[in-house]
């Protein structure tokens, strides 16, 4: 198959009273802005701004006028032709009498479907180990653990309250004194040998500490040089994680846990659930990824492009509600848009491929939806997410083609594994 063979080319012509409104309406802005002597900015009569500017001043913003009328034309007199791309628009002639647009649209590629049923093709089995469910737990704890005022010494593991003034040769130097700082032992953000001489101090003692600068500090004056840290314990803590007890369970809110072998339980079924989830996803890829092989489709690079700029997007969005927009992204990157959509090429073309498979299994298959498979997912939806049905539509704006293609999808995968 040659890609050239899913492109096609409409003239559109768009001439007599819209061709004359959209000249109308180009005048109007144009004269606006005419400097024409003797007449204020938008009171020069058309024939004095023809004049003086000439038709073809208004050529450009009334062809972006008839566009529209051009679009809609072009859609209603091609209705069964399947559009897979945003059209390519060009000019090929313009005149006070009319315009002429070309559009060029790229059609829906054949497939040439490969085999789908019988694949060699099995799900990864899910496993639970009880590493998994006991470091899920004790992350949980750990979310939970609080900082607890001790009498005794410090000791590794601890949290000391500290004031200290740092000098080299009896001088203080700049940045090396602080006040109640929290300083947790053993996680060495200090230089090194500082917290190491913190052990064993107790809130109230005050105590000097000598160390040596690392070579290759930032600071220049301060390579390498042996300090004195004058230190006062304020008050030290030690970090006090939860017991998998009454109170523990109440702070989680979790209904029904109320014991470790409760939770440790539904922490299980989390995390299998998860695996569950990750496994079906990959199945369905690699049952994908199989079809394709003895599948053929030329994907034109319309379609790539189109699927390359919707992920482009999705990502400026994704990384938006972190707080970086799409800019600084390019700016910290050292990249732009171009290089972003070429590296989602790659992917681009396979979803595209993966999609086109699936909506060919669909027509060989003669899958249809009913309304009542349709409203029965709108019911699944709105239990899911504790809204009414009539709430769930109005989200989709009473469009409901995404969920009919969806269940399309979830039958032609049935088909797909021998589930039918």
């Amino acid at each position: 198959m040659e890609k050239n063979k899913s492109l096609k080319e409409i003239v559109i012509k768009i001439e007599g009273e819209k061709w004359q409104n959209a000249l109308d309406k180009a005048f109007k802005k144009a004269n606006e802005k005419a400097k024409i002597p003797g007449f204020r900015p938008g009171k020069a009569p058309k024939s004095v701004y023809l004049k003086n500017y000439g038709i073809e001043s208004l050529f450009m913003d009334a062809s972006n006028y008839a566009v529209e009328d051009a679009y809609n034309q072009m859609i209603e007199e091609n209705k069964d032709l399947e559009i897979a791309a945003q059209p390519v628009l060009d000019i090929r002639s313009i005149d006070e009498k009319y315009i002429e647009y070309v559009f060029t649209i790229t059609l829906k590629p054949e497939v040439k479907l490969g085999k789908y049923k019988g694949l060699n093709v099995k799900k990864e089995a899910v496993k639970v180990s009880k590493k998994e469910i006991e470091e899920a737990v004790d992350h949980m704890r750990e979310h939970y653990k609080e900082n607890v005022v001790k009498e005794g010494s410090v000791e590794n593991g601890d949290i000391a309250i500290i004031d200290f003034e740092g000098f080299k040769d009896g001088v203080a130097f700049e940045g090396g004194k602080g006040e109640n700082y929290s300083l947790e032992i053993g996680s060495n953000t200090f230089i090194p040998g500082f917290e190491e001489q913190l052990v064993g101090m107790k809130a109230g003692e005050e105590k000097d500490i000598n160390v040596t600068f690392p070579e290759d500090y930032h600071a220049e004056d301060l390579k390498g040089a042996p300090v004195v840290f004058k230190v006062k314990v304020n008050e030290v803590k030690e970090v006090k994680v939860p017991e998998l007890d009454k109170e523990f369970f109440e702070d989680l809110g979790m209904e029904g846990i109320d014991s470790k072998e409760a939770l440790e339980n539904q922490v299980k079924e989390n995390i299998k659930a998860s695996k569950e989830a990750k496994a079906e996803d990959k199945y369905t890829e690699d049952l994908l990824a199989e079809i394709a092989k003895t599948t053929e489709i030329d994907v034109p690079e319309t379609m790539i492009n189109d699927e390359t700029e919707r992920m482009v997007d999705h990502f400026a969005e994704h990384i938006m509600m972190q707080g970086i927009s799409i800019d600084q992204f390019y700016q910290y990157t050292n990249s732009s848009r171009e290089t972003l959509k070429e590296q989602y090429k790659e992917e681009a073309e396979k979803r595209i491929k993966y999609r086109l498979i699936l909506e060919e299994i669909i027509k060989v298959e003669k899958i249809k939806v009913t309304d009542k498979e349709i409203d029965k997912k709108l019911e699944e939806l709105a239990t899911k997410y504790n809204m009414t049905k009539e709430e769930v539509k109005k989200q989709y704006g009473d469009n409901l083609d995404y969920i009919k293609y969806d269940l399309e999808v979830t039958k032609a995968f049935d088909a797909i594994k021998g589930d039918k």
